[in-house]
């Protein structure tokens, strides 16, 4: 993936957040503040480029993030809207993505957790950020738990 670009309809906060990420290659945007979201603390996110399904090019966006054996985690929540985030859409469509943990850049493939696994990734991640849960009620879909495994 070359030209990378911030999804246009993202707020004004998150667009910045990214650009911090990319120009201090992580050390100014790794940690997040999750006040600004309703949660509590510095939280690490990582960044995630996905292929568009529609456009074909790459977009870019933050996640909060977890580990996964090898990987790292992600929640495809969008707030606890109804549909699914853009993103998620995007890697179900195309499954190779970009990742950058701090200054760490990788090629992963992405999958959907299941059983036992998302149950335990899912408390990880509510621990690291409760608004989660506030999430999952809001909405009848199941919130997908996306590994993102190095390839």
């Amino acid at each position: 993936m070359t030209e990378v670009r911030i999804a246009d309809n993202l707020p004004d906060w998150v667009k910045d957040h990214v650009q911090r990420y990319l120009a201090s290659d992580g050390a100014d945007g790794h940690y997040w503040d999750a006040s600004l979201g309703g949660g509590e603390g510095m939280i690490a996110t990582l960044l995630l480029t996905t292929t568009g399904r529609k456009s074909g090019k790459p977009l870019i966006l933050p996640l909060i993030y977890g580990r996964a054996g090898d990987g790292y985690c992600v929640i495809a929540s969008k707030g606890g809207a109804p549909a699914h985030p853009a993103w998620f859409l995007n890697l179900e469509a195309d499954p190779e993505v970009e990742v950058q943990v701090g200054a760490d850049k990788f090629r992963a493939r992405a999958r959907v957790a299941e059983g036992d696994e998302r149950e335990a990734l899912w408390q990880q991640m509510v621990d690291i950020y409760a608004p989660y849960t506030k999430y999952q009620q809001a909405t009848d879909r199941r919130i997908p738990v996306v590994v993102l495994d190095p390839i």
